[in-house]
């Protein structure tokens, strides 16, 4: 092949490249963004991958009625590629709470894309055919096509996540599809040419523009969507955080779910800590695992004996955030800036198997509730005994174990599991007004026995006492162990919290 024919190619070679990276772009953000909206990470990465994967074998199958104009084709796929996929994720973020169907939805788009990213492949074979041997045609094409896609998935979580976030990860790889239509149009001077220019171009601005307003779109989403005006809303590189005030009210959501409102979390926090703080002999050293907003670090530091917090809390923009906002400082009493607290950020579970220091006193460990198998993690066998060896015969633990009401067999999965990692334990629970009841568990190499020694705004000891009393509804039920490998409490949790969400 001359050199001229090769220069004629190498647009398409790249383009090969270049559709690869962004079609695989297009999928992860699709299961992502499901795990984050509909939990369990694992059924939704599965079933998107399965949905897109079969979507691409249709759009392959299709391609073979496509007989006339094949490059002009090839460039009206990529436009609209550039468009569904860019504006995919926005969308999605933007109808979730609105469409009662957004499954149907979420799998539609998917299926779309899937089947444009499948025809793509087979109309570049087509195109370039008469211009390679068909084996060398082949090995460069596929060549391409899988080094864009190992690009892709390296791309996507240690770049595209942590620094643009799901929405505009999307309109930028939508642009780059729609520039790789353009620098088709330009460069071969295609059918249509001024047509197909013009549209390109539209289309390019268009996804720009979004991009540029991504941030304020969804907040415009999440005014509709939350009560109250929306005062911070920022993608992290784990999830989305926003805060919402009503009046004196402010509530935290982390991808669309409440974690507090200032009006009541009181309750929460002061049952999360105090009773383990008046089990325990002394209290001089503190861990926190989660609870980065600091308000579980607040209710530690009044008690004056404490000498040392250790929060560890995977997200550094949340904990940042706790730490400098002047209205958050004021809900948490600026207790991420005292010279007694250490913040760390790093996954709970590597930083407690890495741990070889001295032991706490008491453990506090604040995680959300187990939606998803990288939070389920953290409610397993394997991890309640990693904590043990952070732990004295003194030490007691205290977990938020979700409502034993609304999920009943997968707050005594907790309890159990715990027991299972060789723990004695106490069940109690307590009426929250933003979430219901909602229930905790102290555990230590013998049965906890909180003395409330002083009373706070809420908790008393006899408010404690009656609050180890569980009726009928909430009583305790058979449940397996909640195992690494085999994470029952996520599958548990997710159908007794869908009777009431969906």
């Amino acid at each position: 092949m001359d050199r001229r024919g090769s220069r004629r190619e190498l647009p398409f070679l790249i383009s090969v490249f270049v559709i690869a990276t962004c079609g695989l772009i297009y999928e992860l953000i699709a299961g992502t963004l499901a795990s984050y909206l509909l939990g369990d990470s694992v059924l939704q990465f599965s079933t998107i991958i399965g949905c897109y994967l079969f979507s691409m074998g249709i759009g392959s199958y299709l391609s073979r009625f496509i007989e006339k104009n094949l490059i002009d084709t090839f460039i009206r796929v990529e436009i609209l590629v550039g468009v569904i996929g860019g504006v995919s994720a926005a969308l999605l973020f933007m109808i979730f709470e609105h469409v009662e169907s957004f499954r149907l939805v979420l799998y539609l788009i998917v299926t779309v894309i899937g089947i444009l990213v499948g025809i793509e492949i087979p109309l570049l074979l087509r195109i370039l055919q008469d211009k390679f041997e068909f084996k060398d045609l082949v090995s460069k094409v596929f060549t391409f096509d899988y080094i864009g896609a190992l690009f892709a998935s390296i791309l996507f979580p240690l770049v595209l996540v942590p620094y643009l976030g799901l929405v505009r990860s999307s309109l930028l790889f939508g642009m780059f599809n729609v520039g790789v239509a353009l620098w088709l149009i330009h460069t071969l001077r295609v059918p249509a040419y001024y047509r197909h220019k013009v549209v390109a171009c539209i289309s390019l601005v268009a996804l720009a523009t979004l991009f540029a307003m991504s941030e304020r779109l969804l907040s415009s989403a999440e005014a509709t969507t939350f009560h109250g005006s929306v005062i911070y809303s920022k993608h992290s590189k784990y999830q989305r955080i926003s805060l919402v005030r009503s009046g004196r009210e402010l509530r935290l959501f982390l991808n669309g779910n409440l974690q507090f409102s200032s009006l009541d979390e009181y309750r929460y926090h002061e049952l999360l800590v105090h009773p383990a703080l008046h089990s325990v002999p002394q209290r001089s050293r503190v861990l926190v695992l989660g609870g980065g907003d600091g308000l579980a670090v607040r209710e530690i530091l009044k008690h004056d004996d404490v000498r040392e917090v250790v929060l560890v809390d995977l997200d550094r923009e949340m904990t940042d955030l706790f730490r400098t906002s002047a209205v958050l400082k004021e809900t948490n009493s600026d207790a991420l800036n005292s010279p007694k607290v250490s913040v760390v950020n790093q996954d709970a579970f590597q930083w407690v198997k890495g741990y070889s220091g001295a032991p706490f006193d008491v453990v506090i460990v604040d995680f959300p509730d187990p939606s998803n198998y990288s939070i389920g993690k953290l409610y397993s066998v394997t991890f309640y005994k990693a904590i043990q060896k952070l732990m004295s015969e003194q030490t007691v633990i205290a977990v938020q174990s979700t409502s034993p009401f609304f999920a009943r067999a997968s707050y005594w999965c907790i309890v159990k599991t715990i027991e299972a990692a060789g723990l004695k334990t106490l069940p109690y629970h307590v009426y929250v007004p933003s979430f219901g009841e909602w229930g905790f568990v102290l555990a230590g190499s013998s049965e906890p026995e909180p003395r409330i020694t002083k009373d706070q705004r809420f908790l008393t000891q006899q408010l404690f006492d009656s609050s180890t009393q569980f009726p009928s509804d909430m009583s305790e039920v058979e449940t397996p162990v909640n195992r690494l490998d085999d994470q029952v409490l996520v599958r548990l949790f997710t159908e007794e919290w869908a009777r009431y969400v969906n």
